[in-house]
């Protein structure tokens, strides 16, 4: 067997390794993204942000039996179980290709569509309504407060009627913070549009750097396929290939 044989066969049966890791990498990664929307859905009224966790949620179920297909073909140098194994990579390799194109068009809409969408949320708050208690949420979290800056709370009803910004905007560990514009030592100033948009960059960055190694990996997974295929093509008259 010769140096281009074992090198193909090893790389092919370390991607089939690295399908099962992956599969279960990519998981996380896709619930990562769609609990991020999750926590913030009231602020993202478009759910076209979640079509890349979909798809990478999509790859990583298929991935776990690829896996043992590929391992299986590569062993035995099967015409047959190879070419379905550089069939199954190519689709995958697409399916990434266009998740990573999705996410480089989408999130370039994010900006636009919460600047929107928290616009009206934060100017209905009411401090009881569920869309409320998600804009509490958020400045709790994301430690911002209004859309803008805090004094973006100057244009709500909320504002109008109590003169204060709601108490979610006070900073962590601080009792004597009531909500008074005149006490800004007391609250989280910056903006939450900018806070909320730099994790959902950083999250589908994230999502797109780990898709991306794995597509690097599939395109020398193919050329592996294809370098076992024709060596053994050239054998054929000597040794048997077992299909």
């Amino acid at each position: 067997m010769d140096c281009g044989i074992i090198t193909s066969k090893t790389v092919l049966l370390f991607l089939s390794l690295i399908f099962w890791a992956a599969g279960a990498f990519m998981a996380y990664v896709g619930s990562f993204v769609i609990k991020t929307y999750d926590n913030f859905d009231s602020f993202i009224q478009d759910r076209y942000t979640l079509i890349p966790a979909v798809i990478i949620i999509g790859i990583s179920i298929i991935m776990f039996f690829f896996g043992i297909v590929g391992c299986c073909a590569t062993l035995r140098e099967s015409k047959v179980g190879l070419s379905c194994f550089f069939f199954i990579i190519m689709i995958i390799f697409a399916a990434e290709v266009a998740a990573l194109v999705c996410t480089f068009i989408f999130r370039g809409r994010i900006n636009q569509d919460l600047d929107r969408s928290m616009s009206v949320v934060f100017a209905k708050y009411d401090g009881q309504d569920t869309d409320s208690k998600a804009v509490d949420y958020l400045q709790s979290q994301l430690q911002c407060c209004g859309v803008k800056n805090y004094t973006s709370w100057t244009n709500t009803t909320w504002f109008a009627k109590n003169n204060t910004v709601p108490l979610s905007c006070c900073k962590q560990n601080v009792t004597a913070c009531t909500g008074r514009l005149d006490q800004p030592n007391l609250l989280n100033t910056e903006s939450c549009e900018e806070k909320l948009v730099k994790l959902i960059n950083d999250s589908l960055s994230y999502a797109m750097l780990v898709v991306l190694g794995f597509a690097i990996i599939k395109f020398f997974g193919m050329l592996s396929v294809c370098v076992i295929t024709c060596r053994s093509s050239r054998r054929n008259g000597y040794e048997a290939l077992y299909a």
